[in-house]
């Protein structure tokens, strides 16, 4: 039995760059893997979807110029074999690039296959088991299979982004950040597609008001957006899958080539025989972790979308952080130091931190709001690109900005405006009173803080 100082479980953000600070700082170190290396970012999340938002946004831009005075003549063209190879390349890069980081780093190995706790100091992975004094959870979650598509040859994030041929009517069962990214690059590779969302509007943890904007700037695209859409289920037929829905009155009946299952993700935590290192879950699944993310072991911490914590690349990062600072760092990094930040690439994307006017509300906060459309921003004008609003919220009390939602042209950049504000504890004023640069889309967040309205 191989004896480590430290092991950790799963490749995924967090994982390398923890396992490269601990061997530099003397441990001796393992890090096991039962699949690609890099995780959900690398091999079927960020990565190849971005790859693949790039080329669908060239493809809305060849085919939508004609008002800026650019006119294609001729067919358009999707090749999306080239467009996975190019995916599939920068994938590629990524892994290797982690090997031989792997390869290099002394006191560091590299184990292949699937862990499973034997007791609360032991591992085991295929034929062998290894110990060690301290564990770091980092495997990641999946996606979530309802047992009503179970019997059909269903498509995920990550079988999707497999398919060589465009699929000829794409249903997807989900309006969550997913399956509106999926749904919308499909659009402008050619495929008719459909969004079954069984709540009453897309993305159900937005403010309302950015839920139906984002719900017609898909409809405008040529989705057929279905919401209200209960009892979703599907079978096969002859030509292909029946996607059913509804279940009072009539039940309607889509046919589809394809079907893409977008219901959310569930964390990889089912058979890692944590009960025998005594590791506590939630009813959910997930490692529940404390402010410094041990787990209920205390010689055990979990990081990334295990611990249900965050369900992003760069939370994964900050969970790192946070464990690397309580192990080597003099300054101490703390879960509760984190606003929740994150995007949805759909185009234009949308970008949110801290508290929107729902959360606010519910909270009962004291709020004032400062609102922009795009259409009145001259910048977007200019581009074409109107679509969406920007939102800041200030506590009344304060004058610190609670959050921010940006839909817009570029608001996954110029968010970062405001969350640094946020993490520097400044009021609104700092921003109101700054000067931007002409012309630009942020040049306008001093001009709309001029004035925010009671909530």
């Amino acid at each position: 039995m191989e004896k480590f100082d430290a092991i950790i479980i799963g490749t995924g953000q967090a994982g390398p760059a923890l396992a490269a600070s601990l061997a530099k700082n003397g441990f001796k170190t393992a890090i096991i893997e039962k699949g690609h290396l890099g995780g959900t970012c690398v091999n079927v999340g960020c990565t190849p979807t971005k790859a693949y938002v790039a080329s669908a946004r060239r493809v809305f831009a060849a085919g939508n110029s004609e008002e800026h005075g650019v006119i294609l003549e001729g067919n358009l063209k999707i090749d999306l074999k080239r467009i996975k190879q190019r995916k599939d390349k920068l994938i590629q890069d990524s892994r290797s690039g982690l090997e031989k980081m792997f390869a290099d780093t002394e006191n560091l190995t590299l184990i292949r296959g699937k862990a499973t706790f034997l007791d609360q100091h032991t591992v085991q992975v295929k034929n062998e088991k290894y110990t060690a004094a301290k564990f770091y959870i980092n495997v990641g979650g999946r996606p979530r299979i309802p047992e009503d598509f179970k019997a059909i040859d269903y498509l995920t994030n990550e079988s999707i982004l497999e398919l060589e041929d465009i699929p000829e009517h794409l249903v997807i069962i989900g309006g969550g950040y997913i399956g509106l990214e999926f749904g919308q690059m499909f659009r402008r590779f050619g495929s008719k597609v459909t969004i079954l969302e069984k709540g009453d509007q897309l993305l159900k943890k937005e403010d309302d008001d950015i839920a139906q904007e984002i719900a017609e700037i898909l409809k405008d695209s040529g989705i057929d957006v279905k919401l209200n859409s209960d009892c979703i289920s599907a079978e096969k037929s002859d030509t292909g899958i029946s996607v059913n829905y509804n279940c009072e009155g009539n039940i309607e009946k889509i046919k589809a080539s394809h079907v893409l299952v977008a219901t959310g993700r569930i964390p990889n935590t089912d058979d890692l025989g944590l009960d025998k290192a005594g590791v506590k879950l939630d009813k959910a699944g997930f490692i529940v972790v404390n402010n410094e993310l041990q787990t209920s072991a205390a010689h055990i911490w979990a990081l990334g979308d295990c611990n249900g914590e965050g369900a992003f690349t760069h939370t994964a990062y900050n969970d790192f952080q946070i464990v690397n600072s309580h192990l080597f760092e003099e300054r101490k990094r703390y879960l509760s130091d984190r606003f929740t930040c994150y995007a949805a690439f759909i185009d234009p994307p949308l970008a949110r931190v801290g508290l929107n006017e729902t959360d606010i509300k519910k909270q009962g906060l004291k709020a004032k709001v400062a609102i922009r459309p795009m259409s009145k921003i001259a910048r977007a004008k200019e581009k074409g690109e109107t679509a969406g609003k920007l939102k800041i919220f200030i506590e009344n009390e304060t004058n610190k900005i609670l959050g921010a939602t940006f839909l817009g042209a570029g608001a996954d950049e110029y968010i970062h405006t405001v969350i640094d504000q946020m993490y520097a504890g400044a009021s609104y004023e700092v921003i109101r009173d700054a000067i931007h640069i002409h012309p630009t889309v942020s040049e306008l967040l001093p001009t709309m803080l001029e004035n925010p309205k009671e909530l």
